[in-house]
């Protein structure tokens, strides 16, 4: 019988492939960068790299976290990290629960470890869930560290999504206690991540006390969890859960917002959630973000192998440099300091929380 977190793992990369689980209001819409008409810069000079975790990446874009933990995945990552090992940029695993569950599954644990046998050099960072610390501890999340040779822990917090699952773990009690265990406990830095709905200003303001490295923002307006746990809901027949994930998939933090508040307490932050193009990694670190995830663009190239996901990259960061050349931006660092202007919904949220 297959594993219950395994056969989930599977189940959400059909859905997000198959239905319609996007949702709108990330916010960048209603950001506008200030076009610079003198630049004043050569556009071949525009240095992208940046400093993340101490170690350096070619441009600021982050293959977020997605999948793992099922055989099927293992290509997935496969293309996802030779990618992110041609084009020197980083890359997160989906959560290693399942690994951690199944130590002594050769085939599951291969769709994890086959991310550093990809990528040799590359940055990549594990993930373990929030509610799973009380369960494994410093000691487990080392392990989780050791299945992949990360770089850096991711741990997301997914609390909307458990309350639409039907086998959800919804005990989110003593999490920000063993966070900050184990930020000042693990041997590599830990990144706290949402899943969709984003950080707030003081959450953030909690988890840089706690003493975490960095603070990816995943806010509102791209993949939507609870709309994906609302279809497994729906074929196993968990009809109050279901619309529990359909009532609330489009609930939370707009990522741009959630961007511009967590950057106001944290150096380092990803902003990711609705992040569809090099414009909107500009955008966001003008917000004040460090670099720019996305998720669910790389899922279907990396079904066609590596040089898909590179091409998406390549393409990428050759409009993120156009946004730099017309900003007057030579690097990202003169990126962070452009002037931007927020417009409608995205700056009455922002001017209201």
């Amino acid at each position: 019988m297959e594993p219950e977190t395994s056969g989930r793992k599977d189940d959400h990369i059909d859905i997000i492939l198959e239905e319609d689980v996007e949702t709108s209001g990330s916010g960048f819409a209603n950001v506008q960068l200030v076009h610079e008409a003198l630049p004043e810069i050569h556009r071949d000079d525009i240095d992208t790299a940046i400093d993340f975790c101490g170690r350096e990446l070619a441009a600021p874009i982050v293959i977020e976290s997605m999948t793992g933990g099922h055989p099927n995945t293992t290509e997935i990552n496969r293309s996802l990290a030779t990618a992110a090992q041609e084009t020197g940029i980083a890359m997160g695993v989906g959560s290693q629960r399942a690994g951690l569950e199944e130590p002594d599954d050769e085939e599951l644990l291969e769709s994890f470890t086959v991310v550093r046998d990809a990528a040799p050099d590359a940055f990549i960072y594990g993930n373990i869930g929030a509610a799973q610390l009380a369960e494994y501890g410093v000691e487990g999340v080392e392990r989780a560290v050791e299945m992949i040779d990360a770089d850096a822990m991711a741990i997301h917090l997914n609390f909307l999504q458990e309350a639409a699952q039907p086998e959800g773990d919804v005990d989110a009690r003593d999490c920000l206690t063993n966070i900050e265990l184990v930020a000042s406990e693990l041997s590599v830095p830990v990144i706290v991540k949402e899943t969709g709905n984003g950080l707030s200003r003081g959450t953030a303001r909690r988890l840089t006390d706690a003493g975490v490295d960095v603070l990816d923002v995943a806010g509102k307006g791209g993949t939507t969890w609870s709309g994906v746990e609302a279809y497994r809901a729906s074929a196993v027949g968990a009809d109050r859960h279901a619309k529990i994930g359909n009532r609330f998939r489009s609930w939370g933090i707009p990522t741009a917002v959630s961007t511009l508040q967590t950057a106001e307490v944290h150096p380092c932050v990803v902003a990711s959630g609705g992040v569809r193009s090099g414009l909107d990694v500009a955008k966001a670190i003008a917000l004040g973000a460090q670099a720019g995830g996305l998720a669910k663009p790389f899922l279907q190239p990396a079904g066609s192998g590596p040089e898909a996901v590179i091409d998406l990259v390549d393409d990428l960061v050759a409009e993120l440099k156009t946004a730099m050349f017309v900003t007057g931006s030579d690097s990202v660092e003169e990126l962070q300091d452009t002037d931007y202007v927020l417009l409608g919904p995205t700056k009455e949220f922002a001017e209201q929380c």
